[in-house]
């Protein structure tokens, strides 16, 4: 079965993700079929680009994308949508006031 997962690049203390289309079988930065974007966490603002037309080709042929993937889906088909972590940091922000 195909995944869509992250295959981890970048140095030490500076990840920096692919989106690629994998096996499940083969290793997380092992062979992959497609590279399908990229995700970077030490940016603020668009700190990931996916191709969702290629993402929706795989997922027509019965790949499943990891959750953290479908969630970077979900903002790049919706923009105004916010990361996971900011939607907490808001709800904090409103306790306290």
């Amino acid at each position: 079965m195909v995944k869509i997962r992250m295959r981890r690049t970048g140095c030490r203390n500076h990840a920096a993700y692919r989106i690629v289309a994998a096996d499940e079988r083969s290793p997380r930065d092992g062979k992959f079929l497609e590279i399908l974007g990229w995700y970077d966490t030490q940016l603020k603002e668009n700190n990931f680009k996916i191709d969702i037309e290629r993402v929706d080709y795989w997922m027509s042929k019965g790949a499943k994308p990891t959750e953290t993937v479908a969630s970077l889906i979900r903002r790049a088909k919706n923009p105004a949508l916010k990361p996971h972590h900011a939607v907490k940091s808001a709800k904090a922000a409103e306790k306290k006031a």
